[in-house]
């Protein structure tokens, strides 16, 4: 399961507020911080601002800020809403499903306890456990660390190649 870009920078910007919550932070300051269009960024912060999760302030001097305690806003429901497809496989969705195997099948159940333990993960952690002291953030422009090195994978699968038409 891969969560979708939109979702990715929805906790960005959640997080990047509760870092600064005396601050206003504007749509400009967060494209240049994450790489983000401003676009992409003006479409997720209307959308929080409609849930009631940041308040906005239009004009010269304004931005936007973080309306919700962190420490109340669980990251499990940050990505229930912003998730626009929970279904992991087609068997998910009983209008398009024509697996054969459905009525004896326990993948889907299998699949389906993954996901509910994935979102139960998530929402034992809040914005507030997420969320770094701006002082602890490196700046704009700055390296990256370096990441840890990863475990093998023991099996390598290849994305199969769609059949010819």
């Amino acid at each position: 399961m891969r969560l979708a870009e939109y979702t990715d920078y929805t906790l960005r910007v959640l997080m990047y507020c509760a870092a600064r919550p005396q601050q206003l932070v504007t749509i400009g300051e967060l494209a240049e911080r994450h790489g983000v269009s401003k676009n992409h960024l003006m479409k997720i912060v209307n959308d929080l601002a409609r849930q009631g999760v940041l308040e906005t302030t239009r004009g010269r001097g304004g931005g936007l800020r973080l309306l919700a305690d962190p420490a109340t806003l669980r990251v499990g429901d940050v990505v229930r809403a912003a998730e626009t497809d929970f279904r992991l496989v087609e068997c998910f969705d009983a209008e398009v499903n024509e697996c054969l195997l459905s009525p004896a099948c326990r993948l889907k159940h299998l699949f389906d306890s993954a996901l509910r333990a994935f979102l139960k993960e998530l929402d034992g952690a809040t914005l507030a456990d997420l969320a770094a002291p701006a002082a602890a953030l490196p700046k704009p422009g700055a390296p990256r660390p370096s990441q840890p090195p990863q475990p093998p994978q023991p099996i390598t699968l290849r994305r199969r190649k769609p059949p010819p038409a």
